[in-house]
């Protein structure tokens, strides 16, 4: 990985100023050992009018594998290989920013004990990256070195073999910097906007990373058009930790606007007044609602058909009168998300012992899903296509037969309401149907006049006078005096 600093000066202002910006002597060559290889500071050049920075990283590849994300924390790139054959001992990566801030620390913080004036005020800067992975093109490069007060920024795609130009460019570019910013500036935007173009960090991203985030995006980041964007890949798409982020930098933003510091904008609002109730999110009311339905099933070995990643599961786990939770999905990535949302590997082995993630389709009976009090459909049944409901209604009611199911689907009499929606259209693009209210009562009605149940219809979420809640549940529960077997044969049929 390489990257070079240029600046020029005059007779009063020499250019191997850079050297006391940079804490590094111009004359001789320094070498700086970090988690993944040597870093080397040397100048190619220093001369009053023209002095050139390099910064060269040699990686060392096992470091790389030793000290780099494994575990269920993997890289950017997914193939088993990846570890061993990569691009980062020579493309400028979250590698080369970490070398930048333990080199550079002290520039980047923008303090010079020898030239604090220099420290502070605008040098006419060349900075070139020859190799910069860009997940995004030479465009999303011009993007965020746009707005930030470069003169010129040039991304020059790099082909993927000049030999062969039909074969098009690579996801690489050689990106020059350049105009009159100060060299602290530069560099903390370098240390955010390299991992962020990359879209990948060598590390296990952790909460402080946002404090970093904020000290190095200081001044440029708050009001950056792609400020989302930044936030968000730098951080690794962590949810949590972008909207933290996102939350200080508004902070940030209102403060400058208003000229206040941002702790006078964080008291302005006294919470022990504050009455103000923030609205629940409808996925948590419904959440709510079904636990209060298996409470009130008095439902102890509980299904989660259709699990997805594992948000119910992990609802469930909290109350211990839940003393067995299945999940069930048939997408293996699903429960792999599930895995990691719950923990699993670092489980204790007594609450270990409570749950379990099963692969499965829900449209084909499953013997390991019979005999368990409770089983929840939640937002699942839409995602069907209507002729495949007649098989999972049998694999559900008719084959595992547990005491309660609990149902939940939109109520698409309600998506008037959604003003983001727009009209005729479903909530979500994978859905196949959203009944209204009159076809939801009778599909239940009919499940359970088929199979056996009693069938209970309850809001979920403010039910609204003219087009009811946004989601609508049923809660079936098993007749146990009623002729099963006779129906479940039937029906077996049917499904079929």
């Amino acid at each position: 990985m390489f990257l070079t600093i240029s600046t020029t000066g005059t007779a009063e202002k020499p250019a191997t100023d850079l050297g006391f910006l940079l804490h590094k002597h111009p004359g001789k060559a320094q070498s700086f050992s970090t988690s993944h290889g040597t870093a080397h500071v040397l100048y190619p050049e220093a001369g009053a009018e023209r002095c050139t920075a390099a910064l060269l990283l040699d990686v060392d590849p096992v470091a790389l594998v030793r000290r780099g994300k494994g575990k269920g924390r993997g890289g950017a790139p997914d193939a088993a290989l990846a570890q061993y054959v990569n691009d980062r001992p020579y493309a400028a990566s979250s590698l080369l920013a970490v070398a930048l801030a333990k080199v550079f620390k002290s520039a980047l913080h923008g303090s010079c004990a020898a030239l604090p004036e220099r420290a502070a005020e605008p040098l006419p800067l060349r900075i070139e990256v020859p190799a910069l992975p860009a997940r995004g093109g030479a465009e999303l490069v011009t993007r965020l070195f746009g707005p930030l007060g470069w003169t010129r920024v040039t991304a020059e795609p790099v082909a993927l073999d000049p030999e062969f130009p039909a074969w098009g460019d690579s996801r690489y570019v050689r990106l020059v910097l350049e105009g009159e910013l100060r060299l602290a500036d530069a560099l903390n935007q370098l240390y955010v906007l390299l991992p962020v173009l990359d879209d990948a960090k060598h590390y296990w991203v952790a909460p402080d990373e946002v404090d970093k985030l904020l000290r190095a995006g200081d001044g440029w980041l708050a009001d950056h058009p792609d400020r989302a964007l930044i936030t968000s890949r730098y951080l690794s798409r962590r949810w949590g930790l972008t909207r933290a982020a996102t939350e200080r930098l508004e902070l940030v933003r209102l403060a400058e606007a208003d000229g206040l510091d941002v702790e006078d904008v964080d008291n302005a609002v006294d919470e022990t007044t504050d009455t103000d109730e923030k609205p629940v999110p409808l996925a948590e009311q419904r959440r709510a609602a079904i636990l209060g339905a298996l409470r009130a099933a008095d439902a102890a070995r509980v299904l989660d058909l259709g699990c997805g990643q594992g948000q119910l599961v992990q609802a469930l786990l909290k109350d211990v009168r839940f003393t067995e939770v299945v999940g069930v999905d048939v997408s293996a990535r699903a429960l792999s998300v599930a895995a990691r949302r719950l923990r699993l590997e670092r489980m204790g082995e007594r609450q270990a012992a409570r749950v379990k993630l099963l692969q499965g389709s829900l449209t084909y009976t499953d013997k390991r899903l019979t005999g368990y009090d409770a089983a929840v459909l939640s937002e699942v049944i839409e995602h069907l296509d209507l002729p495949r409901l007649p098989a999972l209604e049998y694999a559900v009611f008719g084959a595992a037969r547990p005491r309660t199911v609990v149902v939940t689907t939109p109520n698409v009499e309600y998506n008037v309401r959604w003003e983001s929606l727009p009209a005729g259209h479903v909530r979500h693009s994978d859905h196949r149907f959203e009944w209204n209210r009159a076809e939801f009562r009778e599909w239940a009605a009919a499940v359970g006049e088929r199979y056996g149940y009693e069938v209970a219809l309850l809001p979920v979420g403010p039910d609204d006078p003219e087009v009811g809640p946004p989601t609508q549940m049923a809660v079936l529960t098993r007749d146990d005096n009623d002729n099963t077997a006779r129906n479940a044969d039937i029906t077996k049929e049917d499904a079929a």
